[in-house]
């Protein structure tokens, strides 16, 4: 009760505010409940298992605020399942924080941003918002934006903490990093778009021989270049990883991509692309680990909507390579795809049957099939299917049975109402 309480606060103050300075304030929500039906998502269905059924549902509530000399939001979420409380239940931990920053002007062409905040960049593939989960992504960070004409540089720094402590600085969160540094930059060229970026990654690391802790870091480098020759959309991108792992060995990783999309009506469109994320071998001992890491990216964007890669799994695996075509369709209020992927480890998977050798590299193949539908202004109905045919390696590689039938389905609605906005 008194997090909801402390939310009406935060609005009714925006709006005083921002009329009292002739500022802008908006007020916005949205409701999001899915339902979903999983027998092999995420993770192959072992055989004699009842498939899961439950609807999951995010609301939000975004304020924004505008004037000449800065810029600031906050967004409260509530993420649950339905049914997940006792109906007479006093307590309600669902309510919690997904943005809350301020962006001032600083210069000319240079803004300050600061506070919890999304982060993303390019295509999402090392940073992104991670919008398909419920309950979203979102930094704690500090953001130094230079933007002129058509170029853009970010510096970005990050420094966690799990609380107040009174002497030392380690940090007990799983899941996250110590502290965090990066630069991008972008400049955009007529038809033609080019982004470097460097992280500087930190983790909390503890050394089981003294008890002692300390921060390690990892390095990732690389750009995105994209270009349009004559209907034809081209992205190449790639990215190299050394420095240190989360268990301090020594890290040699590298991503490459590639995808060209083509428009073959006014409203069809077809891409061909291929994905290769470097990984361990099962037969080697790798002095090395050899394993690429998306950082905090959009996974569930890439490799399949099923997400048993890079989406909390796989990470200081095989690798990955992934060749997928996709066709889309939008016509009016109506909006299709259908996404093939062709799955294969980048890296030897043992075959336990014969020591020193080798299974195939092929992993399987994922048909994800979607829909969208307009229902109205701010209201969107969509659905899914996604079928996985696994092979043999990838059932060695995760469990699982593979005469299992392995899919998912979904259906959401999305309602995105605006309830203030002032001028």
């Amino acid at each position: 009760m008194n997090k909801i309480y402390w939310v009406f606060v935060c609005v009714a103050g925006f709006i005083l505010y921002s009329n009292a300075l002739k500022a802008q304030f908006s007020l916005s929500g949205e409701f999001r409940p899915r339902m979903e039906y999983r027998h092999g998502y995420k993770q192959p269905a072992p055989s004699a298992v009842d498939p899961a059924f439950f609807v999951s549902q995010r609301t939000r509530l975004t304020g924004e605020y505008k004037s000449s000399v800065a810029k600031m939001l906050f967004s409260f979420q509530d993420v649950r399942t339905w049914g997940d409380l006792p109906q007479l239940s006093s307590v309600n931990d669902k309510l919690t924080l997904h943005q809350a920053w301020l962006e001032l002007k600083v210069f000319k062409d240079v803004n300050l941003k600061a506070g919890r905040q999304e982060i993303i960049y390019d295509d999402a593939r090392l940073f992104g918002n991670v919008d398909w989960a419920q309950q979203g992504r979102s930094h704690d960070a500090l953001i130094l934006k230079y933007s002129k004409g058509k170029f853009k540089a970010d510096l970005g720094l990050a420094y966690n903490q799990s609380g107040e402590p009174l002497f030392g600085t380690t940090y007990t969160v799983t899941g996250n990093y110590k502290a965090l540094q990066y630069l991008w930059l972008h400049q955009d060229f007529g038809k033609t778009g080019l982004s470097l970026i460097a992280v500087n990654h930190g983790v909390q690391y503890h050394n089981t021989v003294d008890s002692s802790y300390s921060t390690i870091y990892s390095q990732t480098a690389g750009g995105r270049f994209t270009t349009t020759l004559g209907k034809l959309n081209l992205a190449i991108a790639g990215y190299y990883q050394t420095g240190k792992n989360n268990k301090n060995k020594d890290l040699d990783a590298f991503y490459i991509a590639g995808e060209g999309g083509l428009p073959v009506s006014g409203a069809l469109r077809i891409s061909l692309g291929g994905e290769y994320l470097s990984g361990n071998s099962q037969l080697d001992a790798l002095t090395k680990d050899k394993a690429f890491n998306p950082l905090y990216g959009t996974a569930h964007k890439f490799n399949g909507h099923m997400d048993y890669f890079y989406v909390g799994n796989h990470i200081g695996s095989v690798g990955l390579r992934d060749i997928y075509f996709d066709l889309r369709w939008k016509g009016g209020k109506t909006a299709a795809y259908i996404t093939t992927h062709f799955f294969a480890a980048a890296a030897d998977v043992a075959d336990v049957s014969q020591p020193g050798k080798a299974l195939s590299s092929s992993l399987g193949a994922e048909f994800d099939f979607g829909l969208d539908f307009k229902v109205a202004p701010n209201l969107t109905a969509s659905a899914g299917y996604s079928q996985m045919l696994p092979t043999e390696t990838f059932i060695t590689l995760r469990g699982g049975d593979k005469n299992q039938t392995h899919n998912w389905a979904w259906v959401m609605l999305v309602y995105k109402p605006d309830f203030i906005v002032t001028n």
